[in-house]
């Protein structure tokens, strides 16, 4: 009826069923930013904030938005995780965030990656915000992923 995969017959909104798809390794990557003022920027950099390690908590909290990413987005299967990295680099204009997922299964991690990146860079802006609130996070994107039928997909900017 239509080329939408969440869409029945009905027009309704589905999980696809991917029991038929072969088991395979998958990886996706991420990224993300936080856009911040240079003050907001040095206390990360020092640890200076009240609510403690910035990008330590972020860690934390990006690796648990990849695991639970299927509780937040509803057509989102229940991914079997072999591992979540989440790198941060401190950037002229804020805190770049970059996410890579991987599992062996029958679907991709690419909602886990983007969750990540999105999760970690809201966290970021938590402990941040009694310094700053007009910080932006911005230019949440799949950069890379890499499995199943769809094959291997990077993004044609490569940022």
């Amino acid at each position: 009826m239509n080329d939408l995969t969440h869409v029945n017959r009905q027009g309704r909104a589905r999980m696809v069923d991917v029991s038929a798809k072969d088991a395979t390794l998958r990886r996706a990557r991420a990224a993300g930013k936080v856009l911040m003022a240079p003050s907001t920027l040095e206390l990360v950099r020092t640890g200076g904030t009240k609510k403690g390690d910035v990008l330590a908590v972020a860690q934390v909290a990006g690796i648990q938005a990849a695991k639970h990413c299927w509780e937040l987005v509803p057509m989102c299967h229940q991914v079997a995780l072999t591992g979540v990295d989440i790198s941060f680099s401190l950037e002229e204009d804020g805190v770049a965030v970059e996410v890579v997922c991987t599992c062996r299964g029958e679907t991709g991690v690419e909602m886990e990656a983007l969750c990540a990146a999105s999760v970690a860079g809201l966290t970021i802006y938590d402990m941040c915000k009694a310094h700053q609130r007009d910080m932006v996070i911005a230019d949440v994107r799949l950069l890379e992923k890499d499995g199943g039928k769809s094959g291997h997909f990077v993004r044609e900017d490569g940022r």
